[in-house]
């Protein structure tokens, strides 16, 4: 296999309400965006992270559709569905492919447009990714299934409430310093614990938004990077994992750990040859805020039942030991879900090109993703380096 880089990152210019943008316009941006990063003029191959085109806007038949709009047809384009963990995988597929030999430059993206039906539709279309027969017949919705994950938590831990709030707090702290962010304002525990409440323990301000958004990335071999593109650091992806689980919470055998996060975490850090102590700034998949400490977790930061303490001790802030989701995470910045994975990884690249800011990360050279799908039933972890 051949070794792989990033040379281009992109987004839409914002996230959130797009409505006079079409599914097909915030792609093209993003994806415009980071062809004009890497300064390239063709690409070989795309792979596009899109949970559920056909019912958010109609739209299926995905691949022909964006390499056609974005003007690279007729190149190969595919469509990766692994609900929230789409973009995440498509990436791992981009990377796949790089690094087989089989193209040089490739095209790593994800899109959704979630705000065109109304909230019924959008409910519907995301309990896609759960269990159809056992868990969405009898009425369960996917701020249901992670409330279940935080009880059990919280009952078999004593993780808090305020715990819970504090993962929000940080997460939109972080956010109010990156203006592509759908909800860039800072909050405060009282607000979080008092905010709407959606189900119980988790009120409004413990859930990511809906929201419409697009991402990119361009990959191609190491060398290559390094002969030709040298406006930026270079940026090697050294590990990748994928792994899953069941999607039946019921069917697992402790609701508070995330098998599916834990395996595509070793199989990463194998592949990467380092440890969780490694990693200097880590994005993870916080649809809620629960999903945050379970996933921190799973990936090895912290032992079962600590990831709350660790956050309340600020131990993931931006100056801590080890900063999560400085980004913002999907609760500020937004969760379009086929693109978060890919927006995962332009943070990381960011942070590791020392791009980032008032969010910079001190001394980042080692970054990791971690996205999701549905209440953990498939997860894809990537481990940048900077060279």
């Amino acid at each position: 296999m051949r070794d792989v880089a990033v040379i281009g990152i992109g987004m839409n210019e914002k996230w959130g309400e797009l409505w006079e943008k079409s599914f097909r316009t915030i792609f093209v941006e993003a994806a415009l965006n980071a062809i004009d990063d890497a300064k390239i003029d063709k690409i070989d191959a795309m792979y596009i992270g899109c949970m559920s085109g056909g019912l958010f806007v109609g739209q299926e038949h995905i691949g022909s559709l964006l390499a056609d709009y974005l003007g690279t047809g007729p190149i190969p384009a595919t469509r990766i569905e692994s609900a929230c963990a789409s973009g995440g995988l498509a990436f791992r597929q981009a990377f796949i492919d790089v690094a087989s030999g089989m193209s040089d430059i490739v095209l790593a993206g994800g899109v959704e447009k979630m705000l065109d039906v109304d909230g019924g539709a959008t409910t519907y279309a995301l309990s896609t990714a759960a269990d159809q027969e056992y868990e969405c017949f009898h009425g369960i919705t996917f701020p249901g299934l992670y409330a279940m994950i935080a009880n059990a938590h919280m009952h078999k831990y004593g993780t808090t409430r305020k715990q819970l709030a504090q993962v929000a707090v940080k997460n939109h702290k972080n956010g109010s310093m990156n203006p592509r962010n759908q909800f860039p304002f800072e909050t405060d525990i009282d607000s979080v614990i008092n905010s709407v409440m959606i189900a119980d323990p988790l009120t409004i301000m413990d859930c990511s938004p809906v929201t419409d958004g697009a991402a990119a990335v361009i990959l191609c071999p190491l060398d290559l990077a390094k002969e030709k593109f040298k406006d930026h650091p270079v940026i090697q992806v050294i590990g990748s994992g994928h792994a899953t689980d069941s999607i039946a919470l019921h069917s697992r055998k402790d609701l508070t750990w995330l098998s599916a996060v834990e395996l595509s975490g070793k199989n990463t850090y194998k592949m990467a040859d380092k440890n969780p102590s490694d990693i200097d700034v880590c994005e993870v998949h916080d649809c809620f805020t629960i999903a945050e400490i379970c996933a921190t977790e799973a990936l090895g930061f912290f032992e079962p039942g600590k990831g709350g303490m660790a956050v309340q001790d600020d131990v993931t802030a931006i100056e801590g030991k080890i900063p999560i989701n400085t980004s913002g995470g999907l609760k500020s910045k937004g969760h379009p879900v086929g693109a978060t994975g890919i927006a995962q990884i332009l943070e990381i690249t960011e942070q590791l090109r020392g791009d980032s800011g008032k969010r910079q990360v001190k001394d980042a050279k080692i970054g990791m993703t971690q996205n999701m799908g549905g209440s953990g039933g498939s997860s894809v972890c990537h481990i940048l380096e900077v060279k």
